[in-house]
């Protein structure tokens, strides 16, 4: 066989080679990805169970105490377990006993709110409604501001992931969306607290623990 047949067989080879590997060409994968709006859709919906997804620096904000709680000396003759919210320093101590309290900064009723008195926890509850008495509905519609009749728990609940029931009184220990408001006299009597704060408090405090609220 001369050499031009043998090009000739070589090219024909080389052609059906081209057209064979064309027609067994696997289609691209077009794989999930969260820079794809459709795909980042059905991800989202996935890892929040169909719910939407609160941002984590909404999150951190709302919840993390500007104030970070301490351990501290405590040599008052109170029993272990009494809650006291002092309010002229702006702080609630948690009796821990052998002369430890753990102390926690709060916001307490502003001039007009200010109260003092004994009481015992009723209740608790985990990311409680609010509900704002019809006279504080009143107040603020003066203001111009519109509260609701009521709001499920949630981040933008002032009442925060936790409240604490102090005997029958409307009064409560309970979390906030406003942590600057800690360490200041701003409440309408309530005893605010960083959300992380009130968590740690909360899981540690039972029905009929004593909270004195002094001055």
């Amino acid at each position: 066989m001369n050499k031009f047949a043998l090009a000739l067989i070589a090219g024909i080879l080389s052609t059906c080679g081209v057209a064979s590997a064309a027609d067994n060409a696997i289609d691209p994968i077009e794989v999930a990805s969260l820079s794809s709006s459709t795909q980042k859709v059905g991800w989202l919906q996935v890892l929040s169970g169909g719910k939407p997804m609160k941002s984590e620096k909404k999150i951190a904000a709302v919840s993390r105490a500007p104030i970070a709680r301490e351990l501290v000396a405590f040599t008052e003759d109170v029993a272990p377990g009494t809650i006291i919210v002092d309010n002229s320093e702006r702080r609630l101590y948690h009796v821990l006993g052998s002369g430890l309290a753990m102390k926690y900064a709060v916001s307490v009723g502003r001039e007009g709110f200010i109260w003092t008195g004994t009481e015992k926890v009723t209740r608790k509850t985990e990311w409680p409604t609010w509900t704002p008495p019809e006279d504080m509905r009143a107040r603020e519609a003066k203001k111009g501001k519109i509260l609701p009749v009521s709001m499920k728990g949630g981040l933008d609940n002032p009442l925060g992931s936790r409240a604490i029931y102090l005997g029958s009184t409307v009064y409560r220990i309970h979390g906030t969306n406003q942590p600057s408001s800690l360490g200041k006299a701003q409440s309408s009597g309530c005893i605010r607290m960083a959300n992380e704060d009130v968590e740690h408090l909360y899981a540690q405090v039972t029905a009929g623990t004593t909270v004195i609220v002094r001055n």
